[in-house]
């Protein structure tokens, strides 16, 4: 009965516990990141993709994609194919858009850009993504892949 009463005692103790715990703050995230400079040929392609998002131009921005590249946003199926993206970019963008730089690597045909984006003058980050990206020889580079997410949550049903 002794040994009884004792765990019921911790039991008790620990259930009363778990609500202090739960109702402390969670730590702030970071603001943000520092930027890191990208080579000319990569910056290239965040500048021209700023671009063609705040004039609306799917064209242009599925122009910027590998034939057979791909978009993965947020709550979508993935997109495969330029006409498919430029079909997706359709009615999306003409807004500022500005795209920053977390990290990088490049290779002779194969490379990537993680980053974040906002828009307009907003303070913060809005989102993160990912480019891969993908050249021929000597040539542009294209984004094989595009895969964003924002930084909230989502909505409860």
């Amino acid at each position: 009965m002794r040994r009884s009463l004792l765990a019921s005692m911790l039991l008790s103790g620990l259930l009363l516990a778990v609500p202090v715990i739960a109702q402390q703050p969670a730590a702030p995230l970071p603001i943000s990141l520092p930027d890191v400079p990208l080579p000319a040929a990569l910056d290239r392609v965040l500048r021209d993709y700023e671009q063609a998002w705040r004039t609306g131009d799917a064209k242009a921005l599925a122009g910027l994609f590998a034939e057979d590249g791909f978009i993965l946003q947020s709550n979508k199926p993935p997109v495969r194919g330029r006409a498919a993206i430029e079909a997706a970019y359709a009615g999306q963008g003409s807004s500022p858009l500005r795209l920053r730089a977390l990290a990088y690597a490049a290779e002779e045909s194969t490379g990537y850009i993680i980053g974040a984006y906002t828009y307009g003058s907003n303070v913060g980050d809005t989102g993160k993504f990912t480019l891969t990206l993908k050249r021929v020889a000597g040539g542009p580079w294209m984004i094989f892949s595009d895969m964003d997410n924002t930084n909230t949550p989502p909505r409860s049903r």
